[in-house]
């Protein structure tokens, strides 16, 4: 008699997605987990990708660490924050522990939060520095969706945030039990433990890598500024997040049966587009400058102090630009002069853009550590459910 075929369970097994077993290392009394490890990644090519728009458009390396000193905690505290109140019950419900909304490594960081704090603290900063808010607003808002691409994979490491369950070829397998215990996150006892769930980490992934390519080309394209660029970052996000929220089955508040997350979407949407709009019926050029009345363009004449900013009295500009170049694009044949020294250090070479009293790279990627990881070890098991 013919032996059962398996090629059948083979090829569903192997289409899968499976769960990793890996969910981060220890160092001593210190646990590094590998959702904060895509966190920080994600924020060191934001980073990366605003530094080189902003200094394209005329911007100084240095405004960027200063903006970050204060955006980066602020922005997840913003997150933590949304993530607290948006779903409150393992916090504050009958059984809930108020300690446990101070476990970042565990996951929870609402977007909405995020981006509200931190756009917030960027505002303040901006203007303390004489920056043109929208400006920067522009520069980081590739490098912004860039960073949630890489983010999301987190919720992977997690097993956390998953869709309804799928018989898709690229469904994600989710470990009903973690180190011999229960799994928090499986959403129903009754479901073989085989089931496979909708991946909504990776759409989410993959929807904002599309947008990151999306924005730089249309910035380019349509010579957007004036915070345009950041506009349709609003509006690209909210129109995935909309679908993709409407996938999952985590915890998460409802209002007249539909998830939280959802309405907020759509409010924020609704707010982009218009802002968008109205900004393009007014402006159909880039700014002409990064900079306000309130601070010359670092190089020139009148920045003859690199301390204080705000003591300059003439208007910065950008320097030359070709006609209908949009933000984070330099002008085609314009290559910037020879960079000023250090007023504090007539010693350091030139092109050093990294002062003393700067903030600097490493102080802006320390600032986002020294808030992410645990200390002390956190097995999965015991993380609580939560919602983004």
């Amino acid at each position: 008699m013919a032996e059962p075929s398996t090629a059948g369970t083979a090829v569903d097994v192997l289409a899968a997605i499976p769960s990793p077993s890996w969910s981060g290392f220890s160092l001593g009394p210190l646990t590094i987990h590998a959702y904060a490890l895509c966190i920080l990644l994600g924020i060191v090519l934001a980073l990366w990708v605003t530094n080189r728009r902003w200094q394209a458009r005329g911007g100084s390396e240095d405004d960027l660490w200063n903006i970050a000193m204060w955006a980066i905690p602020a922005g997840i505290i913003g997150g933590r924050l949304y993530h607290v109140f948006s779903t409150p019950d393992p916090y504050f419900g009958p059984n809930g522990n108020p300690v446990a909304a101070l476990y970042i490594w565990n996951g929870g960081l609402g977007i909405w939060g995020a981006v509200a704090l931190g756009v917030l603290t960027v505002f303040f900063v901006c203007r303390h520095y004489g920056i043109r808010f929208t400006a920067f607003l522009d520069a980081a808002a590739p490098g912004l969706i860039l960073a949630q691409a890489v983010g999301r994979w987190g919720n992977w490491f997690n097993q956390e945030l998953f869709g309804a369950p799928t018989t898709l070829p690229w469904g994600l397998a989710i470990d009903r039990e973690i180190d011999g215990a229960p799994n928090p996150n499986w959403p129903d006892a009754a479901l073989p433990v085989d089931t496979l769930f909708h991946p909504t980490f990776l759409y989410e992934s993959l929807w904002n890598l599309v947008g990151f390519v999306l924005l730089i080309w249309a910035g380019r394209r349509f010579a957007l500024g004036h915070g345009q660029v950041f506009f349709l970052y609003i509006c690209y996000y909210t129109a995935g997040r909309v679908w993709i929220e409407a996938l999952r089955i985590d915890t998460a508040e409802l209002i007249l049966g539909v998830r939280l997350n959802v309405w907020v979407s759509i409010l924020v949407f609704a707010l982009g587009a218009a802002l968008f709009v109205l900004s393009r019926i007014r402006h159909r050029a880039p700014e002409d400058g990064v900079y306000t009345g309130r601070r010359a363009q670092p190089g020139s004449e009148d920045d003859t102090d690199g301390r204080d900013h705000d003591d300059h009295g003439s208007a910065g500009h950008a320097g030359p630009t070709a006609a209908g170049t949009a933000p984070g694009d330099a002008a085609p044949g314009w290559a910037p002069g020879p960079a000023p020294r250090d007023p504090e250090d007539p010693e350091a070479p030139r092109g050093s853009t990294m002062s003393k009293r700067s903030f600097g790279f490493f102080g802006a990627v320390t600032s986002a550590i020294s808030i992410v990881p645990q200390v002390g070890s956190r097995t999965r098991s015991e993380r609580p459910p939560r919602a983004d």
